[in-house]
């Protein structure tokens, strides 16, 4: 067996190994074996016919597959004792040559080895929390748009759109086949061109216009293009909103329209800490990655970006729509996306070591408290009932998140203890 090392980074190893020919047919006897069993040939038990007759039943291409498992099976782990490799995961490998007539077999490994950290000084840390204040106008906001999901949809049959409608719109381009396309936007607040087009429009009205479609738009062949387009109002609707008084706050549970705001500022407080705290936690992250040192094998945020690209793909399946049309929204390509996510996996990955070598060199422990407690926060955040949460959790196998999430808590909550936080204002 001839091996060729390549170290392509301290966690990743390549080796490309040569076979011998013994270990080539040795590994398509074992393939042959194993074949055989699955063949039924007349007057012989299975794996006992001759071979000449048992190779006539047997799909080469499945035999040759096979046996190149069988190969790499016996031969890798040998290389890598030889070259004194002590593997971390499982490896990925490359067949570039497999012939059973030649007795050859060529193939390149890529053998994970365990990640390597040094840690930079993680006490001290600094960062930035933005102070944190709720105005009169955030409260009436939330109040406004409490009514406006309380409140009841009129059509409107005696007037023209004005801002704020709810209106039901078709748009052809000009030369286009087909219907048009149908939005429900609400008149104001889409953009200039079409706002201006709308306002007075009367229900079944159709309008001629030019206009210029902002970036933001959301059909994306039509975003900053200028077209000549037929703009029907199919429908107007208006929002009945309920009195701003004592009666409506009664209506959500709530006493009087005082506690309903002293509970809006609450919860609004509750957010924004909410929002401070990642803020910290994401420029803490960033200071202990920069200040580290930290090797991982690319297997590790290689899975990690591609579970994200099957959960994205997943994901824009229910949309009935593609990655592509995600990478179009975002206006980006579809490598550049894959590109994002990959960068995003490797962070993610280098600042999950990071905190892993933190808990063990802290000595931290798990207990069953900090999982009951990390239970009932994933609960919440979820929406679900913890019983139900720690249920689906059993059945996917994934109670270690639960885990992870308490080692993540635990070391965030020591590294914003020792950290030097400068308030800033936020205009």
């Amino acid at each position: 067996m001839q091996i060729t090392r390549e170290d392509l980074n301290p966690c990743t190893v390549k080796l490309t190994i040569v076979c011998e020919p013994a270990e080539v047919k040795d590994g398509f006897s074992r393939a042959f074996k194993l074949a055989s069993k699955n063949v039924r040939i007349p007057g012989f038990r299975p794996g006992t016919a001759p071979r000449h007759l048992v190779e006539k039943q047997v799909n080469p291409d499945a035999l040759t597959e096979v046996a190149v498992e069988e190969i790499i099976k016996t031969t890798w782990q040998k290389a890598a004792a030889q070259e004194n490799i002590k593997p971390f995961n499982s490896p990925s490998v490359d067949v570039k040559k497999v012939s059973q007539e030649d007795a050859a077999c060529e193939y390149e490994i890529k053998i994970s080895l365990e990640p390597v950290v040094e840690l930079g000084e993680f006490k001290g840390l600094k960062a930035d929390r933005p102070k944190i204040d709720v105005s009169d106008e955030e409260i009436e906001a939330q109040i406004e748009h409490m009514r406006r999901d309380a409140g009841k949809r009129e059509k409107v049959t005696d007037r023209g759109a004005e801002a704020g409608d709810v209106a039901v719109v078709n748009i052809r381009v000009d030369g286009e086949e087909g219907d048009g396309r149908t939005f429900m936007v609400i008149v104001g607040q889409t953009f200039e061109g079409l706002d201006k087009v709308l306002t007075g429009m009367e229900a079944e009205d159709m309008k001629r216009a030019d206009l210029k479609f902002p970036e933001s738009f959301q059909e994306a062949d039509w975003r900053t293009k200028e077209l000549s387009v037929l703009v029907t109002l199919r429908s107007i609707g208006t929002m009945k909103l309920p009195d701003l008084d004592d009666e409506f706050a009664k209506t959500l549970n709530i006493e009087n329209l005082d506690e309903m705001r002293n509970r809006i500022k609450e919860a609004v407080l509750v957010a924004k800490k909410e929002q401070s705290d990642n803020f910290v936690n994401e420029q803490l992250l960033d200071s202990l990655v920069h200040s580290s040192t930290i090797h991982v094998p690319d297997s590790m945020w290689e899975q990690v970006a591609q579970q994200r690209l099957q959960d994205m793909v997943r994901v824009q399946q229910e949309r009935k729509k593609s990655l592509e049309d995600l990478a179009t929204e975002y206006g980006k390509t579809l490598e550049d996306l894959a590109n994002d996510v990959r960068a995003e996996s490797k962070t993610f990955v280098l600042r999950a070591q990071a905190i892993q070598t933190i808990f063990t060199k802290e000595e931290m422990k798990i207990n069953d408290e900090d999982l009951n407690q990390e239970l009932f926060m994933m609960a919440h955040e979820y929406r679900i009932e913890p019983k139900l949460l720690i249920e689906e959790l059993q059945k996917n196998n994934s109670t270690q998140e639960l885990v992870h999430r308490s080692i993540n808590r635990k070391v965030m909550n020591l590294l914003n203890a020792h950290a030097v936080i400068n308030e800033i204002e936020v205009k």
